[in-house]
């Protein structure tokens, strides 16, 4: 029967490409109804991801206004990202908007000039009122290997919350939000799902870790799951499932499907 259904099929085709003729299929007056259509299936494995949409992020030269007057560091970059490291500045709580840029300044200057960094660690920083900054230099879209987490720099992203969020401090619900929206976009660009974990090597011996160990995270950590710290605070940390929930509904309920390199072909279900 199905076999027919195809030859049906094949030569109607044909003739609509060499006469131009309509074929219409005409459906029989008496008798069993017709076998339902059969169900369209992948060719082939194809590799799907979704690219969640990317959050409003305030450029670096909007906050660093010495920028254009110093030369920075060639950036360095991984391959890829396969998890985000979630830290807090550690300083106040009680800031408003227009002082975040000196804010971000502060940071950076503390981290080029006392530990003698080549540029601020962090790859983001995000506000209390829900902003997002661009932190490290290099692009926010790529990979850019930053200086947030002992060992395991390479293939994460490092994200700061500004502000200090130990016990008693609570997590700004807009802060929260945004720290999702950024992680799963983040995230998506790299076809990483946030509910997952990803296995990472260790770099260097300054962390909790031995330098060449390999260390299973969860693709969205707190500082303290790597190095010997309190970051991002007892709050924060106990904050990061919802934030993880979150950033999954982001990253499930995208309107922007993307397809790897092979392209998906359909055919009918044996």
């Amino acid at each position: 029967m199905f076999v027919e259904r195809r030859l049906i099929l094949r030569r109607a085709a044909a003739a609509a490409l060499v006469g131009g003729a309509t074929v219409a299929v005409a459906r029989a007056s008496a008798g069993p109804a017709p076998a339902p259509a059969r169900e369209r299936v992948w060719a082939e494995p194809v590799s799907l991801r979704w690219t969640a949409a990317q959050p409003v992020i305030v450029r670096r030269s909007d906050w660093d206004t010495v920028a254009p007057t110093r030369r920075l560091p060639p950036s360095r970059y991984a391959d890829t990202v396969r998890a985000v490291f979630v830290h807090h500045t550690d300083s106040g709580n009680e800031y408003g908007i227009h002082e975040v840029p000196d804010i971000i300044w502060s940071i950076q200057d503390d981290q080029t000039g006392r530990r003698g960094w080549d540029d601020i660690g962090y790859n983001f920083l995000v506000d209390r009122f829900g902003t997002v900054y661009e932190g490290r230099h290099g692009g926010v879209d790529r990979p850019v290997i930053g200086a947030h987490v002992s060992g395991f720099n390479i293939r994460t992203a490092g994200v700061a919350a500004i502000g200090t969020f130990s016990d008693g401090a609570e997590v700004p619900a807009p802060m929260q939000h945004a720290i999702s929206a950024l992680v799963a976009w983040k995230l998506s660009l790299h076809g990483v799902d946030v509910t997952t974990t990803t296995t990472l090597t260790c770099s260097d011996s300054l962390s909790r870790f031995q330098a060449g160990t390999r260390a299973t995270f969860a693709a969205v950590s707190g500082h303290t799951d790597a190095d010997c710290t309190y970051c991002p605070g007892s709050t924060l940390y106990a904050a990061l499932p919802a934030i993880r929930r979150e950033a999954a509904r982001i990253q499930q309920t995208t309107a922007h499907p993307v397809f790897g390199a092979t392209t998906p072909v359909l055919k009918p279900r044996p």
